[in-house]
């Protein structure tokens, strides 16, 4: 219409339209520093956990999903697994009549042979198995230790003792030590050999007149299953 002021954006004569614009404003730098600090403490913190809880989490999967099925192991599975008794429980003696602590047999598996000083012809050939059972691991057997506990006061024959010069020989209260380990039903506490792992809980017995090399597969087969967390020497 001839005469009007009106115009329409974009003809000509009409001031162009101003641009729009975006400022980003960026978070200032103490902030960003203080988020990546708790961060990091965050991560470092289940990094530390996830560490102390590396030997707990491969005992559960050693004995709970690896460990060898009630159809494939040779010994018997204790269930739920017995722990080591503390020195209040169970009183310890060496050769010499010293105290000992249990918690000192900790960290190793252990082979355990429970016989009277004398020592019969069945407890010669328990510790007689116990030793091959353990040569026979080669480069895993420093993983694996012989006890011997004593339950009678008589000392231990003296042709014994070169034999056992590589062996843990404690005397230990028959009634104490019994709290503890178990023979099968009907069966006497000295009739068997026992197992424990590192962390001290007895978890395996063996039948009387074992097979050794029935017990050496249970053996490896649980040496293979720990060895990612368990090593040579306390």
């Amino acid at each position: 219409m001839s005469g009007s002021n009106s115009s329409v954006p974009g003809s000509l004569g009409a001031p162009p339209p101003e641009p729009l614009s975006f400022t980003v404003h960026s978070m200032p730098a103490p902030v960003l520093a203080e988020q990546r600090r708790t961060l990091l403490g965050r991560l470092q913190m289940v990094l530390v956990l996830l560490v102390c809880a590396a030997p707990v989490i491969a005992s559960y999967l050693t004995y709970y999903v690896i460990r060898p099925s009630s159809h494939a192991n040779y010994g018997e599975l204790i269930e739920p697994n017995r722990p080591l008794p503390d020195a209040a429980q169970l009183r310890l003696q060496d050769l010499q009549r010293q105290p000992v602590d249990p918690a000192g047999l900790r960290g190793q598996w252990l082979l355990v042979v429970v016989a009277d000083g004398p020592c019969d012809e069945r407890c010669e050939a328990l510790l007689y198995m116990q030793r091959q059972l353990r040569e026979g691991l080669g480069r895993e057997k420093d993983r694996v230790d012989r006890v011997w506990f004593i339950t009678g006061s008589a000392p231990v024959r003296a042709d014994l003792l070169p034999a056992m010069q590589q062996a843990t020989v404690l005397y230990a209260p028959r009634a104490e030590l019994a709290r503890w380990l178990a023979p099968a039903a009907g069966e006497s506490l000295q009739n068997h050999l026992y197992l424990v792992d590192p962390i001290g809980r007895w978890m395996m017995r063996f039948p009387e007149n074992a097979q050794p090399g029935k017990v050496k597969r249970d053996l490896e087969r649980l040496l293979r299953a720990s060895a990612s967390w368990d090593q040579p020497g306390r």
